[in-house]
């Protein structure tokens, strides 16, 4: 009996010896392919990071083209363009502060009033060719004639000042003439009007003719016109 128990106790120590052996090994190989799962996680990861990159490189390039060379440029480009061109507005009559002088030299056969123009504006502005210039009289508005000196384009420059000159001839004739009783001054490319008292001689000469007498210069011309 002792004999066969001895033999069953060691079949038993066998049987559970290799259901150990066989519980490690399954152990092992769980490990191992943890492990193995775990290692191809990370080649995944990178991928993604890499994707990331790529992507965020698209949204750069993305910027540049909505920053836009051609549209920034051309922006630019029209803005040196219009403010390049050096023009300035003309000179309006509320900008412009108008007085009148007598500046007629003794000895000479006509008489000279100044017309002064002031820019109070602000800012510069364009002016040049002939003001319109009226004398009004006690026999009516008499509209002075163009001289025939050549206008020259300008600028007038904010706080400066540019004058041109009116000519009329003196009454000698020893009559009452043509009374003058005022000026009319209308800055070139304007309709506004300003109304300033004459400085100069009390009258004109009486004529019957159909020419003007009196004669206005370009701007710029202060003194004699032609």
């Amino acid at each position: 009996m002792s004999g066969n128990r001895r033999k069953a106790f060691l079949v038993s120590a066998v049987l559970v010896g290799g259901a150990m052996l066989m519980t490690a090994c399954q152990d092992t190989d769980a490990d191992a392919g943890a492990a193995q799962g775990s290692s191809s996680a990370t080649p995944g990861g990178k991928e993604a990071t890499s994707s990331g990159s790529t992507a965020t490189g698209g949204s750069q390039g993305g910027g540049k083209d909505s920053a836009g060379k051609s549209s920034g440029g051309q922006g630019a480009a029209a803005g040196t363009g219009s403010g390049g061109n050096g023009k300035s507005g003309n000179c309006r009559t509320a900008d412009l502060k108008i007085t009148a002088s007598d500046s007629s030299i003794s000895g000479d056969p006509e008489g000279t009033v100044a017309v002064t123009l002031k820019n109070t504006g602000g800012h510069d502005c364009a002016i040049s060719g002939f003001a319109g210039v009226d004398l009004k009289t006690n026999a009516g508005s008499l509209s002075a004639k163009r001289t025939a000196q050549k206008p020259s384009p300008g600028v007038l420059k904010s706080g400066k000042s540019v004058s041109f000159g009116i000519t009329y001839p003196l009454n000698k004739t020893g009559g009452s003439g043509v009374r003058i009783t005022g000026l009319l001054v209308t800055p070139p490319n304007e309709t506004k009007t300003v109304t300033l008292a004459w400085p100069g001689a009390a009258s004109l000469p009486a004529t019957d003719g159909a020419d003007s007498p009196v004669k206005v210069g370009p701007i710029g011309s202060a003194g004699q016109g032609d």
